[in-house]
């Protein structure tokens, strides 16, 4: 009976550790041992460059779930997979997770790629020199004094006639400079 792992791989190697899995038991002739490979990740918006661009990010970074139907074959195969580091259990055993955990994990998944998350990510902060990209304040510079990300608005405090203004824009009205 095939039940859930969590693999534990080098972060950022996620995808290719998913492949060779896959790659290998299809190879091994192991492909019915291995129903699924899974990474979960959920799609956030971020501001770059004065951008909003869509981007994955991982739930787990450095783990994959897998639905295995596990023997000596199996746990070798994803074990001697490069970039895997184990699998998640006590003393190095595979310990499976519970249907329920692994059905919440993957419906969280399913759930961020029907809706993307409203969760805004900015390539600066609070105390950061900034430049006004657009609008009546376009190449001013100035520093970052809150961030709204409610609104995706930032407040800047701009020099205008030697004098520091605070002003309310977009976040991706200003960039942060270099």
């Amino acid at each position: 009976m095939a039940r859930w792992y969590i693999i534990h791989a080098y972060s950022g190697f996620e995808n290719k550790v998913r492949d060779s899995v896959i790659a290998e038991a299809e190879r091994m002739g192991l492909s019915d041992f291995v129903e699924a490979v899974e990474v979960p990740v959920e799609t956030v918006t971020e501001v770059k460059r004065g951008k909003k661009v869509q981007a994955e990010r991982k739930f787990f970074p450095g783990y994959v779930l897998a639905k295995l139907t596990m023997s000596d074959d199996v746990y070798h195969l994803v074990k001697n997979t490069p970039k895997v580091t184990g699998f998640l259990g006590s003393s190095g055993k595979p310990q499976p997770i519970s249907e329920a955990e692994a059905a919440r994990i993957l419906n969280s998944k399913e759930e961020a790629a029907a809706r993307p998350k409203t969760e805004i990510r900015v390539d600066y902060e609070i105390g950061d020199q900034v430049k006004v990209l657009e609008g009546p304040f376009a190449s001013f510079n100035g520093v970052v004094e809150e961030l709204d990300f409610d609104k995706a608005r930032v407040k800047v405090s701009v020099s205008i006639f030697g004098r520091a203004t605070p002003v309310e824009l977009d976040f991706e009205q200003v960039e942060r400079m270099k």
